[in-house]
């Protein structure tokens, strides 16, 4: 997903990425700096793992951008951790349930500088002080890594509403409500607006990259298509591989698509109740991920086949051309 070449994303990168940074924050003598040196780490995190997030951020002020960089950060190593990494199932799980406990700990700690001297991995102190300051419930980090977890014992879903309820939650409503909270709404009232949309936009990411994955999925033994849709077309055990399955499963796709097309819709119309600075992003945001979700509407066998992309000049038509200047300065940046 627009990683570099000298980024492989292995547990040998974090842990060169984890004592790099440490250093650079702790040798700072005060707390913003401290906080500017993490976030360089968390850009370059973002910068190589997702073209189209990044591209879409660039568009938030630089307070707000910083925080999102760092959320990013604090959902991608959990995600490595059992997507990328060499650990069996219960290796993941031990590992996901230490940064669970070095998240606990960080939220106690007044500084970046004392939670690092304290243990805490760098990417969950940016992440604990981001909680701290914007107020996010601290249980919505848990209820994400609790999906982490699902995904390193992965079993089917009967249903979209159980696929929902039991994992897209965790996996990407919860990370919606973080940016929420960083984002801001346009007036106080707007607030639960505001979170509905991220709602919406989570389930519709998900599902988009749920759709565009599901060959992949089934060789890492996960299932995100629900059972009763796949049943309904006469398949009982998915196998993407084999190209009898691929009309049925295609017809699933379109259908999950297609819902997922209402959720972008639903969270487009509550646009106006976030923040003004932050509408830019959000809504350059939906446009891409929508993009990519039609690809896969329109060409459902193509995308079993294929891992779809975005092209870089679809994604310009859909980006603000009046701000296109911010484009190349941030790539400028290391």
């Amino acid at each position: 997903m627009g990683r570099t070449t000298v980024w492989s994303g292995r547990e040998t990168d974090w842990t060169a990425l984890e004592e790099r940074t440490r250093a650079a924050m702790l040798a700072q003598t005060d707390e913003e700096a401290a906080w500017l040196a993490g976030v360089d780490s968390a850009r370059r995190v973002l910068r190589n793992y997702s073209t189209s997030f990044f591209l879409v951020t660039r568009f938030l002020p630089a307070p707000k951008r910083r925080e999102v960089e760092a959320i990013y950060a604090a959902v991608r190593y959990p995600d490595e951790v059992v997507d990328t990494f060499a650990l069996n199932p219960a290796e993941a799980i031990d590992r996901l349930e230490a940064i669970r406990s070095s998240y606990q700990s960080a939220l106690e700690y007044s500084s970046l500088r004392e939670s690092l001297r304290n243990g805490t991995p760098w990417f969950l102190a940016l992440f604990a002080r981001v909680v701290r300051e914007n107020g996010v419930p601290p249980p919505y980090y848990e209820a994400f890594l609790d999906s982490m977890a699902r995904d390193a014992r992965p079993r089917p879903f009967d249903t979209l509403d159980d696929l929902i309820d039991e994992y897209v939650y965790g996996s990407a409503i919860v990370v919606g409500y973080f940016l929420a909270y960083v984002y801001g709404p346009n007036r106080e009232g707007d607030f639960p607006r505001a979170m509905n949309a991220a709602r919406n936009l989570g389930i519709a990411l998900q599902l988009t990259n749920s759709l565009r994955d599901v060959t992949e999925d089934y060789r890492l033994g996960r299932q995100y298509l629900p059972v009763d849709m796949l049943r309904e077309e006469g398949v009982e055990h998915i196998n993407p591989l084999d190209p009898v399955q691929h009309a049925p499963i295609s017809r699933v796709l379109k259908r999950v698509a297609d819902f997922a097309e209402e959720c972008y819709e639903a969270a487009s119309q509550d646009l106006d109740a976030f923040a003004p600075d932050s509408r830019t992003a959000i809504h350059a945001c939906i446009e891409v991920y929508r993009q990519l979700n039609q690809q896969i509407a329109d060409r459902p066998e193509h995308s079993i086949k294929h891992r779809v992309h975005v092209p870089a000049s679809t994604k310009f038509r859909v980006l603000p051309g009046s701000k296109y200047w911010r484009l190349p300065l941030a790539y400028l940046r290391p």
